[in-house]
């Protein structure tokens, strides 16, 4: 729990001490939208398929804390460094850093606790290699479809 709390603190502070692209607006739905599809991973490959968990098999009210306040500022982090302006190249070397500090983090988060809390069942690091790139990418989809709003929104505007 204290590996936990510590990151949780951590990744706030940083995804908010360094926020120069994402408006009040767009935290909030990029929290929202964090939450809701981690939740949604989570149903169906963690509690349906015993994949991995967070403590212990089941559910946990510890587990909240790493659902709701650990992943937002992670994807906030990504999109304020993600380099949008330059080539393809440069944005998939940017992505692969950025699941491999991932999977770094991920790996100590598998120490035993007070600091690690995250566990495998039948998933693997290979998993969360083929996988994170995969949710990153829905994230960016996301968030350009929420810039799209905005800028629609501002065109009915004027």
């Amino acid at each position: 729990m204290i590996g936990l709390l510590i990151s949780v603190l951590i990744f706030n502070l940083i995804a908010f001490k360094m926020n120069k692209r994402l408006l009040p607006s767009q935290v909030v739905q990029i929290w929202t939208f964090t939450i809701a599809f981690q939740m949604l991973f989570d149903l169906i490959v963690e509690f349906k398929f015993n994949s991995y968990w967070y403590f212990e098999p089941g559910v946990d009210w510890a587990e909240l804390i790493s659902r709701t306040v650990l992943i937002p500022p992670v994807n906030m982090i990504f999109l304020n460094l993600y380099p949008f302006e330059k080539k393809v190249i440069k944005k998939i070397v940017f992505l692969l850093i950025f699941v491999i500090c991932i999977l770094i983090y991920e790996y100590i988060t598998m120490l035993p606790e007070p600091w690690g809390y995250f566990r495998y069942g039948w998933w693997g690091i290979l998993h969360s290699a083929i996988v994170d790139p995969v949710i990153l990418l829905f994230l960016l989809g996301f968030y350009k479809w929420i810039q799209w709003l905005d800028r629609k929104q501002v065109t009915i505007r004027n």
